[in-house]
């Protein structure tokens, strides 16, 4: 029962710095750019990176304990990133009759998360050593 709470406690935070980081990121580039799903790109991205920056950072951590990866790992990170948003989104442009923007909604989706983990597990072993 302890570890839903981690989760759940973790899960609060880091979809509510989700929905605020969007907030904030769409109201900085739609104006300038355009209708575009900045916000659930940047989310993921960073959450991407982070993960996998923590996931190495706990793992140098021998005394942590496993509530908190749960909470971090599996709460906040599980809660910040939105894979189900990313494809409701880029089918609703798809559906919009514009090819374009979706398949460069996808690209950009996994082949930037994909970057994003590898940066963060890179930063992660320069700055905490091999795992």
């Amino acid at each position: 029962m302890d570890n839903i709470i981690y989760v759940g406690i973790g899960g609060f935070f880091g979809a509510n710095a989700r929905y605020f980081l969007s907030l904030w990121t769409d109201s900085l580039f739609v104006p300038r750019w355009g209708s575009f799903p900045y916000g659930t790109l940047t989310v993921n991205v960073l959450g991407s990176f982070g993960l996998a920056l923590f996931g190495v950072w706990f793992s140098a951590r021998t005394g942590m304990s496993p509530q908190m990866r749960l909470l971090v790992g599996a709460g906040f990170f599980g809660a910040f990133t939105t894979f189900s948003t990313f494809a409701n989104e880029s089918v609703a442009i798809l559906n919009d009759g514009v090819v374009g923007p979706s398949l460069l909604n996808i690209i950009l989706n996994n082949g930037l998360c994909l970057l994003g983990v590898a940066a963060g597990l890179t930063l992660g072993h320069r700055l905490f050593g091999p795992v």
